[in-house]
């Protein structure tokens, strides 16, 4: 198992990057419990160039401010005023793209994932969604900005070798008409067939 190197958050396209979050390690040790999951799907944020990005048209404001930061750190804001949302910052120093981690596989501690969600059965509403995923973890606001490259931060990224295959792309979720056409973007991709993905649909595009 190797760490992701801060260099590979370093490059401009968003795109490639949420791509290729598919398969990695997400490990967290919050309240001294380490879980291990499998990130299975993503969202791609381009600002400012994107009207569906926090930072579209360069916004810059307290929220947003980490999305400026180098890659490789991570950017956490509460959406509709109750669920923790996690994204990965990427590109370099002062252009604001992120990748929204929108589900996870849950690898180790079932049992305290549930417990923490609150429910009984094991199937993809487990961690299928942004906010299952800051529950289950117990990532919150308090971790913004938190370094995912460091070997021992406490939410981090690692690569294990697993082969990526079959993965379907889809436009965003959520997306209204005042984005234009950012709502069509098939910039949101998952595993095929894997049961914890939150919105499984009918393949847009397979690579």
């Amino acid at each position: 198992m190797k760490l992701l190197p801060k260099s590979f958050y370093l490059t401009n396209d968003v795109v490639s990057i949420a791509q290729n979050l598919l398969g990695k390690l997400l490990i967290s040790n919050m309240d001294g419990e380490e879980i291990i999951s499998r990130i299975v799907e993503t969202e791609a944020y381009q600002g400012p160039e994107d009207r569906a990005s926090h930072s579209y048209n360069n916004k810059f404001t307290e929220r947003t401010k980490v999305m400026y930061e180098e890659g490789g750190v991570a950017y956490i804001y509460i959406s509709y005023g109750m669920h923790n949302m996690l994204n990965v910052v990427t590109s370099v120093k002062n252009t604001p793209h992120a990748v929204l981690i929108r589900a996870i596989e849950p690898l180790t501690q079932f049992d305290l994932i549930k417990k923490r969600r609150g429910i009984k059965n094991e199937n993809y509403i487990l961690t299928g969604g942004p906010g299952k995923v800051c529950q289950a973890l117990c990532i919150d606001k308090s971790y913004n900005g938190n370094a995912l490259y460091a070997k021992n931060s406490i939410l981090s990224i690692w690569e294990d070798g697993f082969q990526v295959e079959n993965v379907i792309s889809t436009p965003r979720v959520g997306m209204s008409i005042h984005v234009g056409e950012a709502s069509h973007w098939l910039w949101r991709f998952y595993l095929k067939g894997n049961k914890y993905v939150s919105r499984p649909l009918e393949p847009k595009y397979n690579w």
